[in-house]
């Protein structure tokens, strides 16, 4: 019974991942690609209940999540300019983190805390309404496709619209004299899609942290593409791009 519920779980997520249904176009392929290689000298015995179908794969590029991929790249480039010997996370992609621990000590804390162990990696549960740290401790934070979740309930946390707000004003509240604020989140044409995430404006970002100078923004585009050392107003008209905002607080 657990092999059959295994099975069909493997061949339930070929028609999901990595994009949904296009595994069915897939399927004469994956059939054809069958039985050439069963029919090949030394193949060895394929049972249907040993198969694990990937029907998405079948690309001539490698595909990435660009703000992901990207904001993951230009955080670790300028933490490593910064040479800093303790950097905090509030919440950002597991995966940058990992590979960040390995550059510089790191603590990541998240409303669902990261079972998982490693040298350089410390990490804790906490709430970005109301973290484990004094007023003006923080030398280096970072908080990554974050802020712009908080208060729609997707996560577990508490229905709030002034989500964003608050947390914003509570990252502000934990950086230190002098010391660096990272921030991604979606930024053009200003909405709420419930209950996925928020896109604000890039001036209303600014907004959201009047306690914080801006050093730098940098952005991906509505077609992926990334910028860096840009002037906030050329990302106006995006409909949904990444704004990467380096503040610092006076």
């Amino acid at each position: 019974m657990k092999l059959l519920a295994k099975v069909l779980k493997h061949w339930l997520l070929a028609f999901l991942y990595p994009r949904p249904l296009l595994g069915i176009l897939y399927l004469p392929r994956f059939f054809n690609h069958w039985f050439r290689y069963a029919g090949e000298t030394g193949a060895e015995k394929i049972r249907v209940l040993d198969m694990q179908p990937c029907l998405g794969d079948w690309s001539t590029h490698t595909p990435f999540d660009a703000h992901y991929f990207y904001q993951g790249a230009w955080l670790a480039r300028r933490i490593g300019a910064a040479e800093i010997a303790k950097h905090v996370d509030i919440g950002s992609s597991v995966l940058t983190i990992s590979v960040l621990s390995a550059q510089v000590e790191t603590v990541f804390v998240d409303y669902r805390p990261l079972k998982a162990s490693l040298p350089g990696l410390t990490s804790i549960a906490g709430n970005i309404l109301n973290l484990p740290f004094p007023d003006d401790s923080i030398e280096s934070l970072s908080c990554l496709h974050v802020i712009e979740h908080i208060g729609l309930g997707r996560y577990g946390d508490p229905i709030d619209p002034y989500g964003s707000t608050k947390a914003a004003r509570e990252l502000q509240r934990i950086v230190s004299r002098g010391g660096n604020l990272f921030i991604s989140l979606p930024v053009g044409r200003e909405r709420v899609c419930f209950n996925a995430h928020r896109v604000h404006s890039p001036i209303s970002v600014l907004k959201l942290f009047p306690d914080m100078k801006l050093i730098e923004f940098s952005y991906v585009d509505d077609a992926g593409q990334y910028s860096e050392k840009r002037a906030v107003e050329a990302a106006n008209d995006f409909e949904y791009g990444c704004g990467l905002f380096h503040f610092q607080k006076p």
